[in-house]
């Protein structure tokens, strides 16, 4: 089955790099409709960006995605990842400004939100992107691979210099509501000494400790530290999750990431698609319905 929202879920909270306001709307859509987003302030030409991976430009801070007239909109793989968590095919994503809004800096909000809107239950079977052979693309020492799986799993390991994160590693069977229990609350995370040099360059202007965790060597510098142990590689998971949710359906397959980011991430669905025998799409009959993310996901599936 597709899914879509009963009503609209409005989301209210500031830019991370603008730290501008930003009202955001994820309104409900027909079968086959897919995800777009639509920017309500560009009021001459074409203001509607497919979510897509051939739509993404590079951006070093974010996932951006651009429609052909230039529009474009950035910081969407929190809400993706929501998308693609709660098991939803089809929505209109409503912006008032260039960014997503950052809220706290996790997907769990916009879970929360979608869930208290509702989940409609659309009658149309979803087509699933069945990974066939193993893809992988480098960029020095970060590596991302898709290879053969019944269904959707993320094996994602970072290496940092601080302390306070150090070497990390997590693997997730995605299946369900695993997204919205394990990953969904787990918020982007930045070196103190990277928010000061971007604030320099104007950037991370909504960036707060309220809204990220900031690390200090072995300092964790946000309020009541850490949510999980391993947050950061969670939300690393996190943001794989709402990048591939770019391939336009669910993936049947696995996803490892090595030092990955937003980058190397779409590099990977461009190789993907760039070779034919590499995927297929499969209809998911019923009996397939269970391996996918977010399906029957519900409030009690949220993290405390």
């Amino acid at each position: 089955m597709q899914y879509s929202l009963k009503s609209t879920a409005v989301f209210q909270g500031k830019g991370l790099h603008s730290g501008a306001p930003v009202t955001m709307k994820i309104h409900p859509a027909p079968v086959g409709h897919g995800i777009w987003f639509l920017r309500s302030d560009v009021t001459v030409g074409d203001a509607r960006i497919p979510a897509v991976w051939d739509a993404v430009v590079p951006s070093k801070l974010c996932t951006l995605i651009a429609n052909d007239a230039g529009v474009s909109v950035s910081t969407i793989e929190h809400v993706m990842a929501a998308l693609a968590g709660s098991a939803i095919s089809n929505a209109l994503i409503e912006v008032d400004g260039p960014e997503v809004p950052i809220l706290d800096g996790s997907a769990a909000l916009f879970v929360e939100g979608m869930l208290t809107a509702g989940i409609l239950v659309q009658d149309a079977p979803v087509m699933a992107i069945r990974v066939l052979k193993s893809v992988e693309v480098r960029d020095g020492d970060a590596m991302a691979r898709l290879e053969p799986s019944e269904m959707l799993e993320i094996d994602f390991r970072i290496d940092f210099a601080e302390a306070a994160i150090g070497q990390q590693a997590k693997v997730l069977n995605m299946a369900n509501g695993a997204f919205v229990r394990e990953l969904s609350n787990s918020r982007t995370f930045c070196r103190n000494a990277d928010v000061i040099a971007m604030r320099e360059r104007g950037l991370a202007l909504g960036g707060t400790l309220e809204n990220a965790v900031v690390f200090d060597g072995s300092d964790v510098l946000s309020p009541g530290g850490l949510r999980h142990a391993d947050e950061p590689v969670r939300h690393k998971m996190l943001d794989a999750m709402g990048d591939l949710a770019l391939a336009g359906a669910p993936i049947l397959g696995r996803y490892t990431g090595v030092r990955a980011g937003h980058a190397l991430t779409n590099k990977l669905l461009r190789a993907l698609f760039a070779q034919p025998d590499a995927w297929a799409l499969q209809d998911c009959e019923a009996h397939m319905g269970g391996k996918l993310p977010g399906v029957g996901v519900h409030h009690g599936d949220l993290p405390l």
